[in-house]
């Protein structure tokens, strides 16, 4: 393993926000629907509201805080992998998702969006790297 520190950081990043989005979208679903991210309110601009899938995302997150978190007290390497594909196979999609449905955004919130969904698939990479063997390429 190359530097357990980072892993362990990386996914203490990604503990830490998954645990943010999702007790938000829990506890006050219509609020993180009407006002997410706090500040530019993108997530209306996906109609209709659906406290149902919100809370379900809300339940997806801490689910992600779950595991990133044991997988950061614990780097071991395989649940570091574990962690990390789990997150990605959810993040990637959702970014492209963005990506392909930015009708109703301006060009400054719309590269925000997608700067900071992009932002999210940097921790998972950097624990992935963190616990290669050395002698992986």
């Amino acid at each position: 393993m190359r530097s357990p520190a980072l892993a362990r950081a990386a996914l203490s990043v990604l503990c830490a926000y998954s645990l943010f989005i999702g007790f938000t979208a829990l506890v006050v679903p219509h609020t993180f629907y009407t006002d997410f991210p706090f500040v530019a309110h993108w997530v209306e601009r996906l109609p209709p509201y659906n406290e149902h899938l919100v809370t379900d995302v809300g339940g997806l997150y801490v689910g992600y805080a779950v595991i990133t978190g044991i997988a950061a007290w614990r780097p071991e390497r395989l649940l570091v992998i574990a962690a990390c594909a789990g997150f990605l196979a959810f993040s990637v999609p959702h970014l492209l998702f963005h990506a392909t449905h930015l009708d109703g955004f301006g060009a400054v919130d719309g590269a925000f969006e997608i700067a900071g969904l992009a932002s999210l698939l940097v921790p998972p990479g950097l624990a992935l790297w963190a616990v290669r063997s050395p002698a992986e390429i």
